[in-house]
């Protein structure tokens, strides 16, 4: 027998002595142990403790030598090997099993939170009586929960975007300068006269390209985009890459243009005044009229008219409700693209998708668009600017500096609460030069505050020439909501301009003001979905604000009053605020703060619960909560909206609609009439439905005589409760026919009184 020299081993503890040594060590849980603290959670200590040492033992049983069934002999320090070799051990077959859901890791502090802040939202819906003071212990219980959540590191934010540092060289092309410096000037004094001119639109557009050459670094956008196209007509290649962020993609384009594109021919129906104004001069510009400031109804800004005029010439939709919503979708589409590209920018992908899918499924903003006038240009104009000056600022990249310029003066043409951008842009500035330690950043910020201001006036120089020349009219409708020139104050102005600014803080919540044309009157301006999250948003922006001194969650928050400020400075009517077209502006930063809530709570899922259970979890509660908000917005929209929208306006589609076919059958346009009624509709619409945009077909009861030397068949149109006009109707035209038209819309019947030539007795006129 031979020895060899081996280190000593200790002998591997059998079963039996396991099972005594737990048995006499109190500090070693015994499998019962294990069952209590299952059975019995709520005694924390112990459990984790029993939990621990079962874990410890199982990591050590995985690590622990197979035992022998012979093992040597020790004697001293020689070992001495066994006569009989041991049998091979047998190796045990492998055991696959599949993941499953680990609820102990549920993040149940987090989804508390969120289910707290929606009861309470749900309670806040319109109802007779809404129980507010639950409302918001549900809400501060919310606030509690999340704050744990935080504490925990449950729900946390994604990290911002760090920000870059580029030293600027301050280079400007001087003779491109010079001749900015040059052009603008002769393009201001050829501004005159309120019309645009073949001469002082080619100087602005020439001051505006050499301002533009003068601080652009690097190629030209225009001979980047021309290089892109030759190099593609060269060789043309279309490459197509299915994936799953592709398909993700598809869906929720196909969402937003769904509600952005149903029906939108029948919601709304019918048009307002405004849109006869609106109208008549989009009428004036496809008839050579130029204007820069529309003056017609209080005074406009002329972006709106001529891209309608565009529309109308494009898809041959005419003087039509038709060609104001196409300008105005297409506008509200823009929207929503900088509204990804902000969240993705100032967050991540996932951030700007769901911003994006939130907002394009938003009642508040689909109203702003589908009523067509020029409220969706404000958002639009917020959603540009903002992006290229966060991307400018964070990148230290001066081209986006100049198009966030560009965007704002843009803007400036659009809609007058787009001013509020004036201060909005600044204080981003300002914030982001206080939270920089390094004062050459401080440095640039000033100087992109410049390029900024520069582009701005350049683009905006039609109208600095036209607000120079007429101040009374450009500022004439922002004058008369905060100053006295139609009214006095209600009160002191102090006390009216707070009350102002918390009914529209907690407009998102509560009630979003009393304008039916583009809202329901006294509900919340969030879904119950959006509202949550955005309370949850809130909050967690305000956390890590004060963790993290990050300078864009701090002007994230504080742009949303900032761009409402057109609604709360109407201190001289109170009663006009909240008004969701005049606060449409904030809702860029709200939504980029719900779709940052629903993001992280999704991410929180995820990591809790691992990948594949994670995915799962956070896919079934994310799709359940895009689709309860899409229900609710659907039904806010195509159905209540819908009904209160045809129950308060006009039918004048409808008697539009009775005059065509009378025109096309025995009669003309000319020889038809409305005759007028108190609070009835705008005769001016009717001749817009009817296919005759210039005639106002009013006829008021003391004209109607005049109309019997026309020899041609004559068709009267009056409200039904208008008892004196068919008794003149009657005694001057015995001979007429009456009938009742039965309208789409309940008590909106109106009658026809058709009087009909000789020759055609058999005329029917109902359609």
């Amino acid at each position: 027998m031979q020895a060899m020299s081996h280190t000593p081993m200790a002998p591997t503890p059998s079963l039996l002595q396991r099972k005594y040594r737990s048995s006499m060590n109190p500090e070693e849980p015994s499998v019962l142990d294990y069952l209590k603290a299952k059975l019995f959670p709520w005694k924390k200590s112990e459990r984790e403790r029993i939990e621990a040492t079962f874990q410890e033992a199982a990591l050590a049983a995985k690590t622990e030598p197979v035992e022998q069934v012979n093992q040597p002999v020790q004697a001293g320090s020689i070992t001495t090997l066994p006569s009989q070799p041991a049998a091979p051990a047998e190796t045990a077959p492998a055991v696959t099993t599949t993941p499953r859901l680990d609820l102990k890791r549920l993040p149940w502090r987090s989804l508390t939170a969120i289910f707290l802040a929606l009861a309470a939202q749900f309670l806040l819906e319109p109802k007779a009586e809404r129980p507010v003071l639950v409302s918001l212990f549900l809400y501060g219980l919310s606030a509690g929960w999340l704050f744990w959540a935080f504490r925990q590191g449950e729900w946390r934010l994604a990290d911002p975007n760090p920000t870059e540092f580029k030293s600027e060289t301050y280079a400007v092309r001087r003779n491109s300068l010079l001749a900015s410096l040059v052009l603008i000037p002769l393009a201001f004094l050829a501004f005159g006269n309120n019309r645009f001119t073949s001469l002082n639109v080619l100087l602005w557009v020439a001051a505006l390209a050499a301002s533009l050459h003068a601080f652009w670094q690097g190629p030209s956008p225009i001979s980047t985009l021309t290089s892109q196209v030759r190099t593609f007509l060269q060789a043309p290649e279309l490459k197509i890459r299915l994936s799953r962020q592709v398909a993700i993609a598809a869906a929720v384009i196909a969402v937003i243009l769904f509600f952005r594109l149903y029906q939108l021919n029948q919601v709304p129906q019918e048009m307002t005044s405004d849109h006869a104004e609106k109208l008549l001069d989009v009428w004036d510009v496809l008839n050579g009229t130029t204007p820069i400031f529309f003056v017609r109804n209080t005074g406009r800004e002329p972006l709106q008219f001529y891209l309608t005029a565009l529309v109308a010439q494009l898809f041959g939709t005419g003087i039509s409700f038709l060609s104001l919503k196409i300008g105005t979708t297409l506008a509200g589409l823009v929207t929503i693209f900088y509204v990804y590209r902000l969240g993705k920018e100032w967050g991540n992908r996932e951030v700007g998708t769901l911003a994006a899918l939130m907002a394009g499924m938003a009642y508040w903003l689909n109203l702003t668009t589908r009523i067509a006038l020029r409220f969706t240009f404000y958002p639009m104009a917020t959603a540009m600017s903002l992006y290229y000056l966060l991307r400018g600022l964070q990148r230290a990249n001066r081209n986006d500096l100049i198009l966030a310029g560009i965007a704002l003066g843009i803007g400036l043409h659009t809609y007058s609460p787009t001013r509020a951008l004036v201060l909005v842009l600044p204080a981003a500035l300002l914030l982001f030069s206080l939270h920089q330690k390094d004062q050459e950043r401080r440095k640039q910020a000033v100087f992109g505050l410049g390029i900024i201001a520069y582009m701005a006036f350049v683009v905006f120089l039609p109208l600095v020439r036209f607000a120079m020349q007429f101040p009374d009219l450009f500022f004439y409708r922002m004058l008369t909501r905060v100053g006295t020139i139609e009214q006095p104050f209600p009160g002191p102005v102090w006390q009216v301009f707070l009350s102002n600014l918390w009914r529209a803080s907690t407009m998102f919540f509560w009630d979003n003001g009393e304008i039916w044309t583009i809202s329901l009157p006294h509900r919340p301006a969030l879904d119950v979905i959006s509202a949550g999250l955005f309370f949850i948003g809130l909050l967690l922006l305000v956390i890590r604000y004060l963790r993290q001194r990050n300078w864009m969650d701090l002007f994230l928050l504080i742009s949303i009053p900032l761009l409402m400020l057109s609604s709360t400075l109407a201190l001289a009517f109170p009663a006009e605020n909240p008004a969701l077209n005049r606060t449409s502006g904030a809702a860029v930063p709200v939504f980029l703060i719900i779709g940052l809530a629903l993001q992280s709570l999704l991410r929180s899922i995820r990591e809790q619960l691992g990948n594949r259970s994670g995915q799962r979890a956070a896919w079934g509660i994310g799709l359940a909560l895009l689709l309860a908000a899409g229900l609710q917005n659907y039904r806010l929209v195509f159905d209540q909206y819908r009904q209160l929208y045809d129950n308060s306006s006009w039918n004048s589609s409808e008697v539009g609609k009775v005059i065509r076919g009378f025109a096309d059958s025995i009669g003309s346009l000319d020889s038809a009439w409305v005759i007028p009624y108190p609070y009835w509709m705008d005769t001016r619409l009717v001749g817009m439905n009817a296919g005759n945009p210039t005639r106002d077909y009013a006829l008021f009861p003391d004209q109607i005589e005049s109309t019997l030397n026309d020899p041609r068949a004559k068709l009267f149109i009056f409200k039904l409760e208008d008892q004196q006009t068919f008794e003149r109707l009657s005694s001057l035209y015995p001979e007429g026919r009456m009938r009742l038209y039965l309208s789409r819309v309940p008590t909106k019947e109106f009658w026809i009184f058709a009087v009909l030539p000789q020759q055609n007795p058999g005329y029917n006129p109902t359609p």
